[in-house]
């Protein structure tokens, strides 16, 4: 009779122990945000000639492929920006240009972890100028594979002379 106690023991103990040790796990994991949830943002091209784009995008970090760049993923865990995906200023201009039927190429760089954006909808820096960032009117400090994007913010890729 002793040794049905002690097992019966011991299996309560371990039993409770086990639905110690996954219970905070689970509501963690139910807890936790979606940070790569979609967000819509309202997206320009400015080019040296004028305006390229501008519309609204509804867009999330994700893979973006491009012709000079190759694969790559663009989810803001970028150079360890973020712990978690979330939406950034490149896979938004990427989502632009499948979704409204422009390209854009980059180059990719692996010792920043991110693209440079060189080309869009035919215009190029061609050494005279480059592709900048901007989100709600101030230059990110990060590429465009690292910075976080908000719902509603104002993304700007400008053509600007070196």
């Amino acid at each position: 009779m002793q040794r049905i106690s002690a097992r019966r023991g011991t299996v309560a103990t371990v039993a409770l122990g086990l639905a110690l040790a996954t219970a905070p796990a689970t509501a963690s994991a139910q807890d936790a945000p979606n940070t790569n949830a979609p967000v819509r943002v309202t997206l320009t091209v400015q080019g040296p000639d004028g305006l390229l784009f501008k519309g609204k995008i509804r867009t999330k970090g994700h893979d973006v492929t491009t012709a000079t760049g190759g694969t790559h993923r663009c989810d803001g865990t970028n150079g360890g920006a973020h712990p978690t995906a979330v939406p950034t200023p490149t896979a938004a201009l990427d989502d632009a240009a499948r979704k409204r039927h422009f390209t854009w190429d980059g180059t990719w760089y692996a010792s920043f972890d991110d693209y440079s954006v060189d080309t869009i909808k035919n215009v190029s820096g061609d050494g005279v100028a480059y592709w900048n960032i901007y989100v709600n009117g101030t230059s990110t400090p990060v590429g465009g594979c690292q910075f976080k994007l908000n719902a509603g913010d104002k993304v700007a890729f400008t053509w600007t002379a070196f």
